[in-house]
């Protein structure tokens, strides 16, 4: 079963590691000095905080899929809905490695679809391309490799 993602960008960690873990009644799954994500079950939800320098406020929403078919039948929606989709595998982001997609809705929330294979030392990889911040110009329906990024530490990421 996949799992809803929200990434929120926050000015005081410690306070929003307060807060969400009262609110959530669980520590969290991994807490890092500028990112902390908890692995909800009920919602099931993976809920992710960060000082990565954006504004405070929702970064992006996503859904984390279970395996790679389940991220390949994401995409495939992605594209079914019309929207570009920029392919981005292999991705060190958020002291994670994932294959992920990046769109926008209609109204321009930035949405991340993306299955994580393992673990990462960093929460990006350094001198990435901000891959999720940019609007996609072109539908890349065939994943293309990019820099092992994510969203370069300017952008939230799973």
């Amino acid at each position: 079963m996949n799992r809803f993602h929200v990434h929120l960008n926050v000015a005081d960690l410690d306070a929003g590691i307060r807060y969400y873990t009262a609110l959530f009644a669980a520590e969290p799954d991994v807490r890092k000095p500028d990112y902390a994500k908890w692995l909800i079950e009920d919602p099931r939800v993976n809920f992710a905080i960060s000082t990565t320098g954006r504004e405070p406020g929702v970064d992006h929403l996503g859904i984390q899929a279970d395996n790679e078919h389940a991220l390949a039948e994401l995409g495939r929606r992605l594209r079914q809905a019309d929207t570009a989709a920029v392919a981005e595998p292999d991705a060190l982001c958020c002291y994670a490695r994932s294959d992920k997609f990046w769109s926008h809705d209609p109204q321009g929330t930035r949405w991340e679809a993306f299955h994580t294979y393992g673990d990462a030392t960093t929460y990006y990889a350094p001198g990435a391309v901000d891959a999720g911040a940019a609007t996609p110009a072109t539908d890349q329906r065939s994943p293309q490799p990019r820099s092992a990024a994510c969203c370069s530490g300017n952008s939230g990421c799973a």
